[in-house]
């Protein structure tokens, strides 16, 4: 069969299209209609690209002066707020040009007036329901120093909280000082620790050489003691073999000076009492009174557990007008029975110094009965270490 083969016109080959186009494409055969359309969209697509441009010049605008107004706004609260705080509502004192600028420092006011102020009492001021105002003044209490020498004995037990079983109905504050020498005693220590007192245990280091000569050296141990911490209080010596009033403890702080009363002794034929002491007029003592005519020489007649006097008296000379400045000691080169008058002329002048307790020394506040047993044994700490031998047996 003969073949038809149609060739391309050359006419063709050589024709320009529009827009680049190829041969039968869809843009070369397309109508004239759709050519306008096309340039319409083309013409509407870069106006909104040309808006587009300028909306977004205008956000970036606006983000640049943004930041302006809230600005303004904080700045203009904050200054009103501070014109607000600076401005005075209460009354203010005129002060004078000069005093702007001092930088002097002064006290604050009634400072003079403070230091002046003694802590004697305080004044409390009530109204009660009638509508009268009624004081009531605090008056502290004067400290009670007890000053106890001790060893240990039999008896010591039972006198030692015999004292601190009265010592314990006293209107605090109380000061117990104990004094033991050589060395402290677990005995003594365990006594001190339940009773309830306050207390402080010493131990006198000085050799003794006889019973006379430890009394006077463990007192003078608690002198000592007393004057290095300046206590301030009352001072009295109670031995542990005495027996006391709680009267005693109570009048003890109405002593100014140097106080002192009668005190009943048992004699030493154990078949009588006798009393030893001052002789009064209300306070004032005018006399004293003693049984023992070997004693008459003293220029004061007491016993050692009837006075007390001021603890001040001890490390304060010049608050008391005081012609010596040497420690108030008790001296243990005299015979017995001295030591209480020597002592008390280091303290007081004479009895116009001396105050008595109670008024009129009316009343026995203490009695000192010399019922101690020496040289008995008994059993280390009033512990029984091992059980007792039955004599009797339960049948």
């Amino acid at each position: 069969m003969a073949s038809i083969r149609r060739t391309l016109s050359p006419v063709y080959h050589d024709r320009p299209y529009e827009n680049g186009g190829a041969p039968f494409s869809p843009s070369s055969m397309s109508s004239p209609s759709q050519k306008s359309s096309s340039k319409h969209s083309s013409s509407q697509f870069l106006s909104y690209l040309a808006k587009l441009s300028g909306a977004t010049s205008d956000l970036k605008s606006s983000r640049r002066g943004g930041w302006r107004r809230p600005f303004y706004q904080f700045l203009a609260f904050f200054l009103l707020g501070f014109l607000l705080g600076m401005t005075p509502y209460g009354q203010m004192e005129d002060v004078n040009g000069t005093d702007r600028f001092s930088f002097e420092i002064k006290p604050p006011p009634n400072v003079e007036e403070r230091k002046e102020n003694s802590v004697d009492g305080v004044s409390f001021v009530a109204e009660s329901e009638t509508g009268k105002k009624e004081d009531f003044n605090i008056v502290p209490r004067k400290l009670v120093i007890v000053v106890t020498p001790t060893y240990n004995r039999a008896m010591q037990a039972y006198y030692l909280n015999r004292v601190a079983q009265t010592l314990r109905l006293v209107e605090p504050p109380v000061l117990w000082i104990v004094v033991e020498g050589n060395a402290a005693s677990f005995e003594t220590s365990e006594i001190l620790r339940k009773t309830g007192v306050m207390y402080r245990h010493l131990v006198c280091k000085r050799n003794m050489t006889s019973i006379r000569d430890r009394g006077v050296h463990q007192r003078n141990t608690a002198l000592e003691h007393i004057e290095l911490h300046k206590l301030d209080g009352i001072v009295y010596f109670a031995d542990d073999d005495n027996i006391y009033t709680l009267e005693l403890f109570q009048s003890l702080r109405q002593i100014s000076r140097f106080g002192t009363w009668p005190v009943a002794m048992l004699a030493p034929s154990k078949n009588k009492a006798i009393l030893e002491g001052p002789v009064c007029n209300g306070s004032q003592v005018i006399g004293w009174h003693t049984n023992e005519k070997s004693k008459r020489l003293r220029r004061f007649h007491v016993d050692m557990s009837g006075f007390a006097f001021n603890s001040t008296i001890l490390w304060d000379p010049k608050r008391w007008r005081r012609p010596f400045t040497h420690p108030t000691r008790q001296l243990d080169n005299l015979k017995e029975g001295f030591q209480e008058t020597t002592f008390i002329e280091q303290v007081v002048a004479d009895e116009s110094d001396m105050e008595g307790v109670p008024p009129d020394c009316s009343r026995i506040l203490n009695w000192h009965l010399h019922l101690d047993a020496r040289d008995v044994p008994y059993p280390q700490g009033w512990t029984i270490q091992k059980n007792l031998e039955a004599l009797i047996t339960v049948k």
